[in-house]
C-alpha cells in the first residue's frame, strides 16, 4: 500500500517530464523546408536559432570537451619578447586601416611579432580559473590555434610555428621556406609568400560544440573576424601593413599545418609585412 502511493505520488511528475521530452524533441527535428536548399543555404537554415531547437539541445547528444590548450611537446620553444608596445589612439588605428597587399623586403623584429601575437590570442586576465584572451569567444570557449608561417622576421629562421598562448612562445613545427606553398595553397596569392609572416587560423570545433552544439560552428566563424580585426589594428599601430585572406585551398592548407580538417581546420589566412 505504502509503496503504491509512493508510486502515484511521482507519476504527475515523470509523466509531464515524458511529455517534455517528447515536445523538445518533435521541436527539434522540425527542419523540412519545402523549397530545396543550396549547401550554404542549408548550413545555415540548420544552424538557425529557433527556440525549437534550443529545447531540443537539452537532449541532443553532443561531443566530449577536448583539452583547451594545443601544445607539441617535443617541438623547440623560441621565447618571444614580453609585448608591452604602446602605438597610436584606437579611434587613429581604426581611421587608418586599409587592406594591404605590397610589403617591403624589410624584415619585422621579433618585438613585433610578439605584439601581433598577443593581440590575436594572448592573455589578459583570468576568470574563475580560466584565461581570457585578447579577441572574444562564445563562451570563453576559445576554439582557435593560431600558426604562422615564417617568411621574413629578424633572428627568427624561416619555418612554420604554433603560437603558444598560456607561456607566449612559439613551437617549431617545420623547418625551411614555406613561401611558395602557402601561395599555392592560398590560389596564388602573391602576399601570402611576400609578406613577413602569414598568420594561419585553425579553429577545432567541438570546444564550442561541446556547449552550443551546431550553432557553435557559426560562432566559430564570426570569432575568426574578432582576431583578424585585432591583427589589422595593431598592424597599423606598429606601423606594419596587413591583408586577410579566407579563398584558399583548405585541403593543402590544412595538410601544411597537419590537421585534419574535420575537427581542426583552418579558417582564415592573415599576412603582416613592412611597408
Amino acid at each position: 500500500m505504502f509503496g503504491q502511493r509512493k508510486i502515484s505520488k511521482f507519476m504527475p511528475v515523470a509523466v509531464w517530464l515524458a511529455v517534455f521530452a517528447f515536445v523538445c524533441i518533435l521541436f527539434a527535428h522540425d527542419k523540412n523546408p519545402e523549397e530545396k536548399l543550396s549547401i550554404g543555404e542549408r548550413f545555415h537554415y540548420e544552424t538557425a536559432q529557433t527556440w525549437k531547437g534550443a529545447l531540443g539541445d537539452m537532449f541532443r547528444s553532443k561531443p566530449k570537451l577536448p583539452p583547451q590548450y594545443k601544445t607539441y611537446r617535443d617541438s623547440k620553444k623560441i621565447e618571444l619578447p614580453k609585448p608591452q608596445f604602446r602605438g597610436i589612439a584606437l579611434e587613429e588605428a581604426i581611421e587608418k586601416r586599409r587592406s594591404v597587399r605590397n610589403y617591403s623586403d624589410k624584415p619585422i623584429t621579433m618585438d613585433q611579432l610578439s605584439q601581433l601575437l598577443f593581440a590575436a590570442q594572448g592573455v589578459t586576465g583570468h576568470m574563475y580559473g580560466k584565461a581570457l584572451r585578447t579577441a572574444p569567444s562564445a563562451g570563453a570557449l576559445y576554439p582557435f590555434e593560431v600558426y604562422v608561417v615564417v617568411n621574413n622576421v629578424e633572428n627568427l629562421p624561416r619555418a612554420i610555428y604554433h603560437y603558444s598562448v598560456l607561456d607566449h612562445t612559439l613551437e617549431l613545427l617545420k623547418k625551411g621556406d614555406f613561401r611558395s606553398k602557402i601561395t599555392d595553397a592560398g590560389l596564388k596569392q602573391e602576399m601570402l609568400g611576400d609578406a613577413a609572416v602569414t598568420f594561419v587560423l585553425s579553429a577545432i570545433f567541438d570546444r564550442v560544440r561541446h556547449k552550443y552544439g551546431e550553432r557553435g560552428y557559426r560562432y566559430t566563424y564570426i570569432e575568426a573576424g574578432h582576431i583578424s580585426q585585432n591583427l589589422y589594428l595593431q598592424s597599423v599601430s606598429l606601423g606594419l601593413g596587413s591583408v586577410c585572406a579566407g579563398a584558399f585551398l583548405d585541403e593543402k592548407v590544412n595538410k601544411l599545418i597537419d590537421v585534419d580538417g574535420r575537427k581542426e581546420a583552418v579558417i582564415y589566412l592573415h599576412a603582416v609585412g613592412s611597408l
